[in-house]
């Protein structure tokens, strides 16, 4: 099957879960939940540990049980300085480049923050578009209509001819039983959660060389 699109995790994907990046974000959601919703400091890690497990996201979950304004809660949390903790990555510069499939961002996250990513890595010019959190609202991946709303953006009909790229094994556990060719960014080996596994950008041309026709 001829691969044409492949889709890309943001958070802890296109920067190295090392960067510390990911860490600040759920500090400042922690921050949010305490100072603008008023949840103790102790229900903090419970409440959010069940949104996540029940919803997707802490976003989805917030959402359906508080009231709060979405836009609002999405500039908050991303409200970081992202050169103190990302940069240029060259690896992944030099990956993108040998890639004929259209490339685009899947992230829970918003456009905003995916845009600010991108900027300061220096890659937003591979991507085609950012599939984000309000063009799947009220869905998230892992779920079947996050997958549905993604290829659709994309225009693409056809599973088998994607490819994700996330690092959470639910999601390319998901992806895959949609269709996707899944691959699971930061894991070494093989994996029950995916068709295939990945520590390194310079590695993924020969990854996807060798699932080609």
């Amino acid at each position: 099957m001829l691969l044409t699109t492949i889709f890309f995790d943001l958070d802890d994907t296109l920067y190295p879960a090392s960067s510390g990046l990911w860490p600040a974000i759920k500090q400042r959601i922690n921050l949010y939940m305490h100072e603008r919703l008023g949840v103790s400091w102790e229900e903090i890690p419970i409440l959010r540990q069940s949104l996540f497990e029940t919803y997707g996201t802490t976003l989805r979950g917030l959402e359906a049980n508080f009231s709060l304004d979405r836009a609002d809660y999405l500039a908050y949390v991303h409200d970081l300085p992202l050169t103190d903790y990302i940069g240029p990555d060259a690896e992944l510069r030099a990956a993108l480049e040998t890639l004929p499939e259209r490339k685009f961002i899947f992230t829970n996250s918003d456009r905003a923050h995916a845009q600010r990513v991108l900027a300061v890595l220096q890659v937003e010019s591979f991507f085609t578009g950012i599939v984000d959190t309000d063009a799947l609202a009220p869905h998230c991946k892992p779920q079947p209509r996050a997958f549905e709303t993604a290829l659709r953006l994309a225009g693409e009909c056809e599973p088998r001819r994607c490819v994700l790229i996330d690092d959470l094994p639910h999601t390319t556990r998901a992806a895959r039983d949609y269709g996707f060719l899944s691959i699971l960014y930061g894991r070494d080996g093989p994996s029950p959660d995916a068709d295939a596994t990945l520590t390194r950008w310079r590695d993924l041309p020969a990854l996807l060389d060798g699932r080609r026709p």
